[in-house]
C-alpha cells in the first residue's frame, strides 16, 4: 500500500533531515531515501526544490513559535507567557535533544539565503520576551538585556548540550535563566 502524503505531511519530515544534515548535506537523494516520497512527488510540492523546501520548513518552524511563544509573551498575562515560554521550548527542542534549526542556518553558508527569515526569527522572539518583561514590571532597558541573554542562552545551552551528549545540560540551563528572568522582574 502506497502512502499518499500532503505538502503539510511532508514539511516536518524535511525539517528534521535539514536538522539532521544540514542545508548543504540535505540532497534530494537523501530525502527520498530516508522518507520514501519520489523526487517527483517533492517536485511537485516544492518546485522550487531544496531552496523552497528549506523555506518551507523555516515558515513551519516560525509558525510554530509565533503561536506558542511570541504571541503569548506578546499579549498573556507576562509571568504566565514567561512560564508558558520556558515549559515550551524545553519541549520542542526535546529537552536539549533538537537542534535549533533557524540556529544552524545562522551559522554556515545557509545564513545569506535565508538571512530575512532567521534574522526575524531571533528579533521577533527577543521583542516578545521583552514586552512581557516589561509588562511584568522591567524597566526598558533591563527587560531588553534580560531577553537577549534568555534567547542567547538558550541557544548556546542546545549547542553545549548537544556537544556534551547531557540533555540534563540543557534543563539546568533552562532552569537557571528562568531564575535570571524571575530576579529580572524583581528588580525592575
Amino acid at each position: 500500500m502506497k502512502t499518499v502524503y500532503e505538502r503539510a505531511d511532508v514539511v516536518p519530515l524535511l525539517a528534521e533531515i535539514f536538522r539532521e544534515l544540514g542545508y548543504e548535506g540535505t540532497t534530494l537523494s537523501r530525502i527520498t531515501e530516508r522518507t520514501g516520497i519520489g523526487k517527483g512527488s517533492l517536485y511537485h510540492f516544492f518546485p522550487g526544490g531544496k531552496e523552497e523546501m528549506a523555506a518551507a520548513v523555516l515558515a513551519d518552524v516560525d509558525g510554530w513559535f509565533e503561536r506558542a511563544v511570541y504571541e503569548p509573551l506578546r499579549r498573556d498575562d507576562a509571568g504566565a507567557a514567561i512560564d508558558a515560554m520556558w515549559a515550551n521550548v524545553i519541549d520542542y527542542f526535546r529537552s536539549g535533544g533538537r537542534i535549533c534549526l533557524v540556529g544552524a542556518f545562522a551559522l554556515d553558508e545557509t545564513r545569506q539565503r535565508f538571512s530575512p527569515v532567521i534574522r526575524d526569527y531571533f528579533v521577533r522572539w527577543i521583542e516578545a520576551l521583552r514586552q512581557a518583561l516589561v509588562r511584568a514590571g522591567c524597566d526598558e532597558g533591563a527587560a531588553r538585556a534580560a531577553a537577549e541573554e534568555a534567547v542567547s542562552g538558550i541557544q548556546g545551552a542546545l549547542v553545549l548540550s548537544r556537544a556534551l551528549d547531557d540533555k540534563d545540560m540543557f534543563r539546568r540551563t533552562m532552569d537557571r535563566l528562568a531564575d535570571r528572568l524571575a530576579a529580572a522582574k524583581l528588580e525592575g
